[in-house]
């Protein structure tokens, strides 16, 4: 009497990289159209370009105003030079991130295929993260075009590793939750000229009215941790301006930068009250990570909610 044994099943091959994209056909397609025409290898030559001309004429002005004072050493050009490139990257991906997600699905709506998309069977999940990675993805390509620049500091001397990686880790973020935003703007409203408007005065709210308005204030935090002399209100005062810093893209790679330069750290350190105590103090990249990474799957979510109200009406 014969038995037969249950074949034993093969292992599981890991996916190929990229499998996370073919998968979602939506994805597929947007990045299929955004790479087939002119119009993406444009924007990039001329982000890279822009990039580099600011780069060459901030070392200009600086090699030219210096030397008729001092004499400037490498690491700090290499600094100026980094730290321009940085905010002038935070402030074009923060603009450029949502130009893409905006009319995701407004767009849809506007051109009547939307109702194309619900022929498909892919459900609300799916529709919104296949824009927010199609997205997403030529948004990273951006950033990593850039990093040769940032790296250039590298050849002055004076940086170090841990602030190139920081730096890029805070555009990223910044890219995800600004498309996020877009997403959210374009499911909601039905025409993208509106969804256009609410996501970038949000965005000018945080990456320059926030951070002027902290500039504006930064005189009275110096003058009330000089002043109030009781240990508590000094420590709400300096955990509440630096919660306001940590809230945006600018005021965040400033803090960590300050942090670095005074305390030798970009993780925790410690701040010494009038009383003598010491409070730690988290470096504002990992707060802002921690806030914008919250806010994005939220936002994320609340878009998905709102593509199903669509379908449903």
């Amino acid at each position: 009497m014969s038995t037969t044994s249950d074949p034993i099943p093969s292992p599981r091959r890991p996916s190929p990289p990229g499998t996370w994209i073919r998968r979602n056909p939506i994805a597929l397609k947007e990045l299929r159209g955004r790479m087939r025409g002119a119009r993406a290898f444009i924007v990039l030559t001329g982000y890279v370009a822009l990039m580099s001309l600011f780069a060459i004429l901030l070392y200009t002005f600086y090699t030219i105003s210096s030397s008729a004072t001092v004499t400037t050493s490498g690491g700090v050009i290499g600094k100026i030079i980094f730290a321009g490139v940085v905010v002038v990257e935070l402030f074009m991906v923060s603009f450029i991130a949502p130009a893409f997600t905006t009319g995701a699905i407004s767009g849809e709506r506007e051109r009547r295929t939307f109702n194309l998309l619900r022929t498909t069977l892919l459900p609300a999940r799916r529709i919104v993260l296949g824009k927010l990675i199609s997205a997403l993805a030529y948004i990273v390509l951006l950033l990593l075009v850039a990093v040769p620049l940032q790296s250039m500091a590298f050849l002055m001397g004076g940086m170090a590793i841990e602030e190139v990686l920081i730096s890029v880790e805070i555009l990223l973020v910044s890219a995800i939750t600004y498309s996020a935003i877009g997403i959210l703007t374009s499911a909601w409203t039905k025409r993208t000229l509106s969804a256009s408007v609410l996501t970038y005065t949000f965005t000018l709210l945080t990456t320059v009215a926030l951070p002027l308005g902290l500039l504006a204030l930064l005189p009275f935090l110096l003058i009330g941790l000089d002043q109030l002399g009781q240990p508590v209100l000094e420590a709400i005062l300096l955990y509440g301006y630096g919660l306001l810093v940590s809230l945006n893209p600018v005021g965040a790679a400033i803090g960590t930068e300050v942090m670095l330069l005074q305390k030798g750290t970009v993780f925790v350190s410690s701040y010494m009250l009038s009383s003598g105590a010491s409070i730690p103090l988290i470096s504002p990249w990992i707060v802002y990570t921690a806030i914008y990474g919250l806010v994005s799957f939220v936002l994320v979510v609340w878009s998905v909610r709102l593509v199903r109200r669509i379908e449903a009406a």
